[in-house]
C-alpha cells in the first residue's frame, strides 16, 4: 500500500511540473532552455506543439525576454555533420505533434542580455498564423540537460 502511495505522489509531483499553454486547437507543452555559459551570445528553447484540431496551424516567431531575437531552426544529419539552418515557418499538420528538442528543430534565442541559470523561467511568446500570440514561459534546466527535468517517462 505504501508503495502505490509513493508510486502516486511520484507520478503527481511530475505531473505537477509540466506546463502547458493553449490557444485555440493548438497545445504548447513544456516549453524549457538550458543554463549558459559565461558570455554566451545564444541560447535554445525546445517544446512540442500539438495540433488536435481539422485546420493546419504555421509557427511563423516569437520573441524571448532575455534575447535580441528569436529565430525557428531545423537541424539535420548530413553524414558525419550536423546542419542547422534557420527557417521561416514550422508547419502544424491538423492531429499532429511537433517536438523541439535537442538534437533537432529547436528556437534559438540570440543576442542573450544576460546569462540563463538553471532554476529560471524566462518570459517569451509564440507567434502562430491563425491562432496569434501565446504567452509562454521557458523552464531553464542544466548546461547538459537533454529533456525537461521531471518529464522523462
Amino acid at each position: 500500500m505504501r508503495f502505490a502511495i509513493l508510486v502516486i505522489a511520484c507520478f503527481m509531483t511530475t505531473y505537477a511540473t509540466a506546463a502547458e499553454y493553449k490557444a485555440g486547437s493548438l497545445t504548447i507543452v513544456d516549453p524549457w532552455s538550458r543554463a549558459t555559459p559565461k558570455g554566451a551570445q545564444t541560447a535554445i528553447g525546445y517544446m512540442t506543439i500539438k495540433n488536435s484540431g481539422s485546420s493546419p496551424e504555421r509557427l511563423i516567431g516569437g520573441s524571448i525576454d532575455v534575447a535580441d531575437h528569436f529565430q525557428l531552426h531545423t537541424m539535420k544529419m548530413e553524414g558525419d555533420v550536423a546542419k542547422m539552418n534557420e527557417i521561416q515557418s514550422v508547419e502544424i499538420d491538423p492531429g499532429q505533434t511537433v517536438e523541439f528538442k535537442p538534437g533537432g528543430s529547436h528556437v534559438m534565442f540570440v543576442g542573450l542580455k544576460w546569462r540563463l541559470a538553471k532554476g529560471d523561467h524566462i518570459k517569451g511568446s509564440l507567434v502562430f498564423e491563425h491562432a496569434g500570440t501565446v504567452p509562454v514561459e521557458y523552464s531553464v534546466e542544466s548546461i547538459g540537460a537533454t529533456h525537461m527535468e521531471g518529464m522523462q517517462h
